[in-house]
């Protein structure tokens, strides 16, 4: 069973063999039409795969699946192997869309993530170009190259759209992103985003890099703070805990202060928004973000109003919310698709947090921390004990999520998914 990439409406010499000795040959509609040899079986490649499939089953002759660029790259290569074997495979790949783009634009991509918003939900891309500094991103009919921009005004970015690549109308358009959101890319289409300041510089890292930093729920001397007025680490522990926060999710922490949950999000690989209605508070948690070398997005304002305007979060971290902390949480519990996680230092809060949190269709539980720091004294030490305080957490259940897709970053779905692709098709 061959199955061999095409790149620029044509296949590599070697595939052409495996081609034309085809009983049966399978593809998206305008690789059957120009490179399908005359008299062979068709069957065309759609979303539903199992057509196709099924063709492919009951073929005994020699068969060819013809797929844009390396079908083993966010291809249809997973589904054929996980259905008849590896083993059974032949593949002849072609250059990759993304690496043809990086090409076109003179970029090294060693250090790229690439991330496929294509038949799932785009938001996880739309994370990765938020939170690092060099991504390829495969699109779908329903989140074009524009949808990203307009998500990413604001942001330190440059945008690169490839349409068409290899193809004699091909065109690539680069500019920041409230240029490409007025963009009507013509499919298909791949998208670059990246930072200069940030990418493209130095010797290639190694990548992907760790899956998680040296150490999180730092110190409280590892950011700058006033009075201490801070997420305690133990308490740090529990929240990243129970947030969760990896790459291709979105956090908000309401309340930033001096940002400490959201830096630590964002070292773990989340894209992160921090909010808070003081402006010094804003002003410290950015250079703390800086201190850290992270990315976090910062923006001054009282909540709820100013969640408004904010992207929907995967997760979110409340950090006490004073008088406003039902109407803050309730706004919460409207947007997060996965789970929010509230401190407190009133033990007479977390009732009506929990009763908001069930209500909303979230399975919450609560946990007072309490503890002591060791302290020096001539001749020995003591210990001193810290103030409780509450965690609140709550995980949406399936029942009430959102709707979208659930989306998966560096793979494909599984086995028989009528959603999966060759790349660039259909």
């Amino acid at each position: 069973m061959a199955v061999v990439g095409v790149h620029a409406g044509r296949v590599a010499p070697a595939a052409e063999e495996v081609l034309h000795g085809a009983r049966l040959v399978i593809g998206g509609k305008r690789h059957l039409e120009s490179l399908a040899p005359p008299g062979v079986a068709r069957v065309s490649l759609t979303r539903d795969l199992t057509p196709a499939l099924d063709a492919l089953a009951a073929e005994a002759a020699p068969a060819c699946v013809l797929a844009s660029g390396d079908p083993g790259f966010f291809g249809i290569v997973r589904v054929l192997s996980e259905r008849f074997g590896r083993e059974r495979l032949d593949v002849h790949p072609a250059p990759t869309s993304v690496a043809v783009v990086f090409a076109r634009l003179g970029l090294p991509w060693d250090d790229a993530l690439v991330v496929s918003a294509h038949a799932r939900g785009p938001e996880a891309a739309l994370h990765a170009a938020m939170r690092y500094p060099k991504v390829g991103i495969l699109t779908d009919r329903t989140a074009p190259p524009a949808w990203f921009a307009e998500r990413l005004v604001g942001y330190p970015r440059q945008m690169a759209v490839g349409e068409r690549l290899g193809e004699p109308d091909e065109r690539v358009v680069t500019g920041p992103p409230d240029r490409i959101a007025r963009l009507e890319a013509a499919d298909p289409n791949v998208v670059v985003v990246w930072d200069d300041e940030a990418s493209g510089s130095g010797r290639a890292r190694i990548w992907p890099p760790r899956t998680a930093p040296e150490g999180w729920a730092l110190p409280e001397s590892a950011f700058e703070h006033r009075a201490g007025m801070i997420t305690k680490p133990e308490v740090r522990a529990l929240v990243l805990a129970r947030l969760g926060p990896g790459t291709g999710d979105l956090c908000w922490d309401v309340g930033t202060g001096s940002g400490s949950v959201a830096v630590e999000c964002a070292r773990l690989g989340a894209a992160a928004i921090g909010v808070d209605r003081d402006s010094h508070a804003i002003e410290l948690a950015r250079r703390n973000a800086a201190a850290h070398d992270v990315p976090v997005r910062f923006v001054e304002g009282a909540a709820p109003g100013v969640l408004d305007a904010l992207p929907d979060p995967d997760a979110v971290f409340v950090g006490g919310g004073g008088g406003d902390l039902l109407d803050i949480l309730e706004r919460c519990c409207e947007r997060a698709r996965r789970a929010i996680v509230v401190s407190l230092a009133i033990v007479e809060r977390v009732g009506p947090v929990l009763e908001r949190l069930e209500a909303s269709g979230f399975e919450s539980d609560a946990v007072m921390i309490s503890g002591g720091r060791l302290r020096e004294l001539p001749g020995g030490h003591r210990i001193a004990a810290e103030n409780p305080v509450f965690v609140v957490s709550g995980r949406r259940r399936a029942s009430s999520a959102p709707a979208g897709d659930v989306v998966e970053i560096g793979a494909e779905r599984a086995a028989g998914s009528k959603r999966d692709k060759t790349e660039g098709e259909p």
